[in-house]
């Protein structure tokens, strides 16, 4: 089963995210912010780590940097709030953060399943 590290400060797109992975199959665990994601991601092996861009005290840029350092092949996806940081070339972005993906917020389940999808796809 693929373990995902879900980081994200707002607990409601952390319990929404969270259930529509966990109803996918995906075993989730979820961090409040991104000190306590870096913190679990050490303890524990995930497969995937899907963090938020725009946190408080650490943000995305910050946890993407500490993870690839621990782990330099795990796949992460950044989330955002919508233009405020990726412009108008999200994938510019994401290579800029060095996550393999940049997902919208809003996303549809389709967009994340997707996502996921070819986050994982991409590693095997």
């Amino acid at each position: 089963m693929t373990r995902i590290l879900l980081i994200d400060d707002e607990e409601q797109i952390r319990a929404t995210v969270g259930a529509l992975l966990q109803a996918s199959g995906f075993e989730v665990v979820a961090a409040a912010d991104g000190e306590a994601g870096v913190g679990l991601f050490q303890q524990q092996p995930f497969d995937l780590v899907l963090t938020d861009v725009l946190m408080p005290r650490m943000g995305g840029a910050e946890v993407i940097a500490a993870l690839r350092r621990l782990r330099p092949e795990i796949k992460i996806i950044a989330t955002y709030g919508g233009g405020r940081v990726a412009g108008s070339n999200p994938v510019a972005t994401a290579q800029s953060l060095a996550a393999d993906r940049m997902l919208a917020k809003p996303f549809t389940l389709a967009e994340l399943r997707a996502a996921v999808a070819a986050v994982m796809d991409a590693g095997q």
